[in-house]
């Protein structure tokens, strides 16, 4: 398992979107974060950091996952069921997938219903709400500077 791998999953899901951020995460979105979207899981592209890949997985998996050794509370994200997973071999490709979609899934659940809206529209509609609303928040944001 590797970057390219996990990437290939998470974007094989429906309607998820994915963006840089904070300078070396690649972060994983259902829905786009213009929209409403929220993060589901996060790879860190320079091998730095803490572990190699963080996922939501729930209350109710959460300490499950957590008598894994190699698998850690997420830093700053714990308290939301957030787990880091330290290096590639602590899950089988298998297990992997099978947490991600399910981070995917418990995300999705939590979308506001506007969101979800948004999301079943046809793709060419959607893709035009979310540069409108990308260029609205780009304007809100130099109007701060």
């Amino acid at each position: 398992m590797d970057n390219e791998k996990v990437r290939e999953i998470c974007l094989g899901l429906p309607n998820v979107t994915e963006s840089v951020n904070w300078g070396h995460h690649l972060v994983f979105w259902v829905g786009d974060k213009a929209i409403g979207g929220k993060m589901f899981a996060l790879i860190h592209l320079d091998g730095e950091g803490t572990g190699v890949l963080w996922f939501h997985c729930g209350a109710e998996r959460y300490a499950e996952l957590l008598e894994i050794d190699g698998i850690i509370p997420a830093p700053y994200m714990a308290k939301a069921y957030w787990v880091t997973v330290e290096r590639w071999d602590v899950l089988r490709q298998r297990e992997l997938e099978d947490e991600l979609r399910r981070a995917y899934e418990l995300i999705y659940a939590k979308l506001p219903k506007r969101t979800k809206t948004l999301l079943d529209m046809p793709e060419k509609e959607r893709g035009k709400i979310i540069r409108e609303r990308r260029k609205a928040l780009a304007a809100k944001e130099k109007k701060k500077q």
